[in-house]
């Protein structure tokens, strides 16, 4: 991953395993939680986004363990990870601050927004 914005799977992921280390159903649990159910990331896709994030060096496996005779893979947040969460936290709240402060300045009549 670039310097580029971070999708919003990628973010979502990120900020799932920011609370702690989680396997893949979880992150797709927490996911949908924390889009207040807007994003639901199929299987596919999180194991995608998972690879690419391992790959940066933006997440790490934890652990292993077997489940019901089938592997479960727990992720976590690599240190780099955290300061690339924290990064593009802040990006995008500064940018949601410029076009609120736009908004009003368009609508003052309309108070905040």
């Amino acid at each position: 991953m670039s310097d580029q914005p971070l999708r919003e799977p990628a973010f979502l992921v990120l900020t799932a395993l920011a609370g702690g280390p989680l396997h893949g159903y979880s992150i797709v649990e927490d996911v949908l939680r924390i889009s207040d159910g807007r994003v639901k990331l199929h299987t596919g896709t999180l194991y995608a986004v998972l690879d690419r994030l391992r790959e940066a060096g933006l997440i790490e496996v934890e652990r292993e363990e077997i489940v019901d005779s089938r592997l479960r893979r727990y992720y976590r947040l690599s240190t780099a990870g955290a300061e690339r969460l924290a990064a593009e936290a802040d990006r995008m709240q500064r940018n949601a601050s410029a076009a609120t402060l736009r908004l009003r300045r368009l609508r003052p009549e309309a108070g905040t927004i």
